[in-house]
């Protein structure tokens, strides 16, 4: 998947926002100023984390060689998964959305009830 795919289904969730608050080139994902998602550059190649169930966390390692403990993140709860190829997209997208329901998951009523009328 390239940068421009993966970006379009990052800010596709609802009240995503890209920011750079570790620098230029890490791109911060967040519903609700909580952080769902990040990626950066390794040699040209995508490094994207995601937060996960820490059971689906271990899993994922386990089936997969380039999803790896989440790189300067908590990794009982953070992938990283490294964009080689080697992944379907479709397993990709699954990772994303359940960060990002993850996330939500742990909002409060209000902010939950905000999302669902898309109030930012």
């Amino acid at each position: 998947m390239n940068q421009e795919k993966l970006e379009k289904i990052l800010l596709s969730k609802i009240c995503s926002k890209k920011e750079f608050p570790f620098g230029d080139d890490v791109a911060v994902f967040k519903v609700k100023n909580k952080m769902f998602a990040l990626y950066g550059f390794e040699d040209g190649i995508i490094r994207l984390n995601v937060k996960c169930d820490p059971n689906d966390a271990i899993a994922y390692r386990e089936i997969y060689e380039c999803v790896i403990a989440g790189y300067h993140m908590n990794k009982k709860h953070w992938n990283t998964i490294v964009l080689d190829g080697s992944m379907e997209d479709e397993v990709l997208k699954d990772m994303i959305n359940e960060s990002y329901e993850l996330v939500v998951s742990k909002l409060t009523k209000k902010e939950k009830d905000e999302l669902k009328i898309g109030r930012c």
